[in-house]
């Protein structure tokens, strides 16, 4: 999985790795199982304090997306608790709404946004 990070934004480099690695696993490139680089692995080939990975991780690891294995290290164990991942939607989406609504994005472009969204993650109707 290729891993991009922009040092240049103003989304901390953390979030960053925690979204690239969601992004994969909605699309299929990671899948449950997969293990994860290590944490040096994945700072010295993106070039980032490892304490950076180490949140991203830990995060992952609090969502419910990845499991610490002591052998394996971080690997993609998805929690399907579908109550709480809804309500978990329902908080970002709270704010994303806000956002677009401010900005005059429309429902309709909203839609056809999400609809854009899920048909590149396949797997999900």
């Amino acid at each position: 999985m290729l891993i991009k990070i922009d040092f240049n934004s103003d989304e901390a480099l953390y979030l960053q790795l925690r979204n690239q690695i969601i992004m994969g696993i909605a699309t299929m490139e990671l899948k449950e199982g997969d293990s994860l680089p290590s944490v040096r692995q994945l700072a010295e080939h993106i070039g980032i304090n490892m304490h950076t990975v180490n949140k991203a991780y830990t995060v992952l690891k609090q969502e419910g997306f990845v499991k610490v294995d002591r052998r394996r290290g971080a690997v993609i164990s998805i929690d399907l608790d579908r109550l709480k991942a809804t309500q978990e939607l329902k908080q970002d989406l709270l704010v994303a709404l806000a956002k677009s609504s401010c900005k005059g994005i429309s429902r309709q472009a909203v839609h056809d946004l999400i609809d854009e969204i899920y048909s590149e993650y396949g797997s999900m109707e």
